[in-house]
């Protein structure tokens, strides 16, 4: 499996786990899924998986505005978890981390994680939603040092 891939399947994992515990400590919950991992990951993996996890904390108020200004009829508690999260992690990597990913990769990776992880149909409410967002929404840009 490629590095970012991954990567993005361990920040789906995070997140997922942080939507369960809250948001107090996320060093903590950070720290613990690295150290428990049955196979050590690669730093360069932890490192992506960090900086979108990080980042879709960070950007959670305005990433959760955007998703449900696009996912129409759907309102955010009433989402899948594993769907919601999948949105929130791909929606900050298409507006915020757009002039290094493309965003075609972002969305199939992030398809192929719903399907993965939740349903088939998942993968086609996601594949809608970010679609709509990728042609909608400007991108931002923000310094390397507040991404990491």
């Amino acid at each position: 499996m490629r590095k970012r891939t991954l990567a993005r399947e361990h920040c789906l994992k995070l997140l997922y786990q942080i939507n369960l515990s809250g948001l107090e400590d996320i060093a903590a919950v950070l720290n613990d899924y690295w150290k428990n991992l049955p196979t050590p990951a690669e730093e360069e993996v932890i490192q992506f998986a960090e900086r979108i996890v990080r980042g879709t904390i960070e950007q959670l108020t305005f990433i959760d505005m955007i998703i449900s200004k696009y996912a129409e009829n759907w309102n955010l508690e009433r989402m899948a978890v594993i769907d919601r999260n999948v949105l929130r992690a791909a929606t900050y990597e298409l507006l915020f981390l757009a002039e290094e990913i493309p965003p075609k990769v972002v969305i199939n990776e992030s398809v192929n994680l719903a399907k993965k992880f939740s349903t088939e149909e998942s993968g086609r409410f996601v594949n809608g939603v970010l679609d709509k967002i990728n042609h909608s929404e400007p991108r931002i840009s923000i310094p390397p040092a507040a991404s990491s």
